[in-house]
């Protein structure tokens, strides 16, 4: 299957639009780029992790042998564990407009971190010198917001690599994708990092 080479993850969105829990289902091993969007994504609010085992889905056929695509799923209440599942008062009255907005947030942050993740390579064989680029504080003033930036830049330029896209980069030093994402941006403009590759093909379900 040649096209299958050119998907890289993928999600499988269903009972999105109710306001109880948010629950996530792995892929078959769980380690893929989409297993570690939705962690990523699901990390800071209340959810629940199911096993590939209580699987029930679409995404049974995806992540079957003999097609085995990347592809995790994303619900608000999963399938099969609120208690009006498959029966008369499984309706449209489950659905509310702040469950709705909260599972298009959580979607359109997945497409995003996929969008916007990419590779970035420090130019510079060792530390740079952030002060010759403005952006390290002249003035040490201890938890400055200044000085915070400046450590956060040190530490993303520590892991561009080459190696590590934005998500990773994020997971090693503990901080939010967009956070790393949009400092990244300062460190372009600053050509103090430059373009690896894009991660930029992906299928959504």
């Amino acid at each position: 299957m040649i096209w299958k080479k050119n998907i890289i993850a993928g999600f499988n969105i269903t009972t999105i639009g109710d306001d109880r829990n948010y629950s996530y289902i792995p892929t078959r091993y769980g380690n893929t780029l989409a297993d570690k969007v939705s962690k990523h994504i699901l990390q800071d609010i209340d959810y629940v992790e199911y096993s590939f085992l209580d699987r029930g889905s679409d995404e049974r056929q995806y992540c079957s042998p003999g097609v085995g695509l990347p592809i995790a799923t994303i619900c608000r209440t999963k399938y099969g564990e609120y208690p009006e599942y498959h029966t008369s008062l499984d309706d449209l009255t489950l659905i509310s407009s702040d469950g709705l907005k909260g599972g298009f947030d959580i979607i359109k942050k997945t497409i995003e971190i996929l969008e916007f993740n990419q590779v970035y390579k420090n130019k510079t064989p060792c530390e740079p010198q952030l002060g010759k680029y403005d952006l390290y504080p002249t003035i040490s003033i201890k938890g400055s917001k200044q000085r915070e930036l400046s450590n956060l830049m040190l530490n993303i330029l520590a892991y561009a690599d080459g190696d590590n896209d934005i998500l990773e980069i994020s997971e090693i030093i503990r901080v939010d994708f967009f956070t790393v994402y949009n400092t990244m941006k300062i460190l372009v403009d600053n050509e103090l990092v430059i373009l690896e590759w894009n991660l930029d093909r992906v299928i959504y379900s």
